[in-house]
């Protein structure tokens, strides 16, 4: 009976995780849980008086709040005090040379290109004929055409005119003179109002030049020109000096506790304004904490979405964690809330009872740990909320802390051995913690609590450690049966070499034991290396070659002393029987009822990939065969932990069958499987990236080179006795 309801609720849940848009539902779900627990423990108290009225009680803050008026009055005044800021540009001077020197090479440029073309003109003209010039008003032409606008616009033909009619000496006295007065101008503060009194230096520095007249002219209006403002206004070092006397005023806060209005009193503005701003109004802000609430959700959705809603996840998948997720989010909410009554019946801190770390070691065990750790401060955050004692819109952070540390702890403290024992301890370990919490809390807190109520928090902290441990242990078949899930613990199960099928595997096939221990071991250290599940490859490689236990004599790591059958078969018959032991291996796995990521493992660690040594042979005597015929008919790997299996498969055979194994060729011999792997597209179905087959490689090079590390060669016992001779 219990068979059939185990069998009835999976039915249900995989029909539920296919349903497109059940993720949608799941978010409202896990929101309407949060609201409903929270909504009491949010709702605020009010008072009723109105504007320019006289108070009938003595009125008090219920919390501390921000008065954002007179904050924000006295960071205004602080903000509008700052004078602006201004810095010298010296990479202004540099800028500007650069122009001037800029137009003399352009000078020099022209009157180049313009002899050289007067030259090869005039070779050819003979005795009598008028020899070839450029006018310099075409000069002039080619010249403005080298140069920007701004420049054109700015300087005038005459100087240009100056300039091109100058010998090259004349023209480096002349840039000379008109860089070095610029540079010593402009290494000093030039304000823009004082802009053209700068320029006015620069012409007394050229007025003394020994240039010719129109070229002094040329080098003048150049270097005014030249000269700009370099110094100004500095926004951002005026804005950093604002926005910093502007965090630097106090918030003017309203303290909790502090009395708002005594009775009698006037309702002034600026105080119905603080009566509004700590929500004791029974108008719209009433509805401040419940936006509080709202948003907080919001955000607690917005984690879990970033989390769940992962591009790389496949969505009946993303489905069947969401439910799994949601259940257990709302089985623990539903415990701290259930326990939370009890403050009622004035049972102070009842929330030291609440088993919150049953929820994290649920979720660490059957979805992940960073998962985990992200509820766990969500239950901190929530519990804190609901064991605010009576006292609206506050929280009450000891809980809050203690919820968090033992939640976290409970994550911690379990590890990749999660077997019954270390789910016990590690609830051993919550109360532990609890107790070190609680005793620190009273600590701080520098509080006088009787033996009694000290040893009542630690009973109520041991028995919070204990109970999580056997809920979690409670759970867990219900999950793993009704959500078909691939847990740590029940990996570790699969992995007992006591498990029929393993057992199977070593009797009937001790070579491939062996084969699929050496490839567990690969596969696992690659897949902690890039961040997959080691354990689920390495208990998945156990039982990758299952399949072999029906011909274990047609695969070469079993035949011991017997002669090869595959000499009397055709290659046909021969890669038919090789072919065969990965969907034989998912038969077994299916008719075993053995998890689904094994079933895959079995069928796709292979691939498509194709049988080279009969493909070859067979070729030999048909040549028109296709390769089709002789490979695997996958599907190829989806996941990494299959396409690791897969390499780490062919690295161990290949690897086992050299002669003479070295480091070097260990490591070369895996980069070439994994380059054919990737030329023959058999990882395109799986997220490997590049820089993880690198890790890959480097990892199974590394585990390679322990097993065949070189050995000391110890000298021969007669050589020894010679010479001790």
């Amino acid at each position: 009976m219990k068979t059939k309801r185990s069998a009835k609720l999976s039915q249900l849940i995989e029909t539920l995780k296919h349903y497109k848009f059940i993720h949608i539902s799941m978010y409202f779900l896990l929101a309407a849980v949060i609201f409903v627990s929270l909504y009491s423990n949010v709702k605020p108290e009010t008072v009723d008086v109105e504007l320019f009225t006289y108070s009938d009680q003595t009125i008090i803050a219920p919390t501390q709040a921000e008065d954002t008026f007179e904050t924000e009055s006295k960071r205004q005044e602080a903000y509008d005090a700052v004078q602006d800021e201004y810095v010298l540009r010296k990479d202004y001077v540099v800028n500007r040379v650069e122009v001037i020197t800029s137009i003399f090479d352009f000078v020099k440029e022209t009157n180049k290109e313009a002899a050289d073309e007067m030259k090869l003109q005039n070779e050819n003209v003979t005795e009598g004929e008028e020899a070839y010039t450029v006018s310099i008003e075409e000069k002039l032409i080619r010249l403005k055409d080298k140069l920007t606008e701004d420049i054109r616009e700015k300087i005038s033909d005459d100087t240009f005119t100056a300039l091109l009619e100058s010998s090259e000496n004349e023209l480096n006295i002349a840039k000379d003179a008109a860089v070095t007065a610029v540079n010593r101008v402009m290494s000093e503060e030039i304000p823009l109002q004082k802009q053209d009194e700068a320029k006015d230096l620069v012409e007394e520095d050229l007025t003394s030049s020994n240039l010719r007249a129109d070229l002094l002219k040329a080098a003048i209006e150049l270097g005014r020109y030249a000269v700009i403002a370099n110094y100004v206004f500095d926004l951002d070092a005026t804005e950093e000096k604002k926005q910093q006397a502007y965090d630097d005023v106090n918030e003017v806060q309203i303290k909790q506790g502090q009395i708002l209005v005594e009775e009698g009193g006037y309702i002034s503005r600026d105080i119905y304004r603080k009566l509004d701003l700590v929500g004791l109004l029974d108008n719209k802000l009433a509805l401040k904490p419940f936006a509080g609430l709202l948003l907080m959700i919001l955000l607690i959705l917005a984690a879990l979405i970033y989390y769940f809603e992962a591009p790389d996840r496949q969505p009946h998948r993303k489905n069947h964690s969401l439910i799994l997720y949601v259940l257990i989010f709302s089985i623990t909410i539903l415990l701290i809330k259930i326990i939370s009554f009890f403050q009622e019946i004035n049972y102070n801190n009842v929330g030291y009872l609440v088993p919150v770390a049953m929820g994290a070691m649920l979720i660490k065990l059957l979805l992940h740990e960073r998962l985990a750790i992200l509820t766990s401060i969500i239950f901190a955050v929530c519990g804190s909320i609901i064991f605010n004692e009576g006292v609206t819109g506050t929280f009450n952070f000891t809980i809050g802390i203690y919820f968090l540390f033992g939640s976290i702890a409970g994550v911690l403290f379990l590890n990749d051995q999660n077997v019954r024992s270390r789910i016990l301890q590690t609830g051993l370990f919550v109360a532990l913690i609890n107790i070190m919490i609680i005793t620190a809390i009273t600590l701080i807190q520098n509080g006088s609590y009787s033996n009694i109520e000290l040893g009542s928090y630690f009973i109520m902290a041991l028995a919070s450690g204990l109970i999580s441990s056997v809920l979690t242990i409670g759970f867990m078949p219900f999950f793993e049966t009704g959500f078909g899930i691939l847990s740590t613990m029940k990996l570790i199960e699969l992995s007992n070499p006591n498990h029929p099928l393993l057992r199977k595997i070593l009797t009937e096939t001790p070579g491939t034991y062996h084969h699929s221990v050496m490839v567990a071991n690969l596969s696992e250290a690659a897949c902690e290396a890039i961040g997959a599940n080691g354990l689920l490859a390495r208990v998945g490689a156990y039982y990758h070659d299952i399949g072999k236990t029906k011909r274990p004599q047609y695969f070469i790591e079993n035949q011991m002393n017997i002669e090869n059958p595959h000499d009397k078969l055709s290659p046909q018959l021969s890669k038919n029987v090789i072919i065969a032991h990965a969907s034989d291996g998912a038969e077994m796995l299916r008719k075993h009822k053995m998890p689904k990521e094994f079933v895959d493992i079995a069928e796709q660690h292979h691939g498509t990939t194709l049988l080279k040594f009969f493909y070859h042979k067979a070729k030999q005597n048909h040549p028109d065969i296709y390769e089709e015929e002789f490979r695997y008919p996958g599907p190829k790997p989806q996941t990494k932990e299959i396409a690791i299996i897969s390499i780490a498969d062919s690295v161990e055979a290949a690897v086992r069958s050299m002669s003479s194994p070295t480091p070097d060729k260990i490591e070369k011999l895996i980069r070439g499987i994994i380059a054919d792997r990737l030329q023959d597209h058999q990882l395109n179905e799986c997220d490997l990236t590049l820089r993880e087959l690198d890790i890959i490689a480097k990892s199974f090079s590394e585990t390679l080179k322990g097993i065949f590390h070189s050995r000391i060669e110890y000298p021969e016992i007669t050589k020894q006795k010679v010479k001790q001779a």
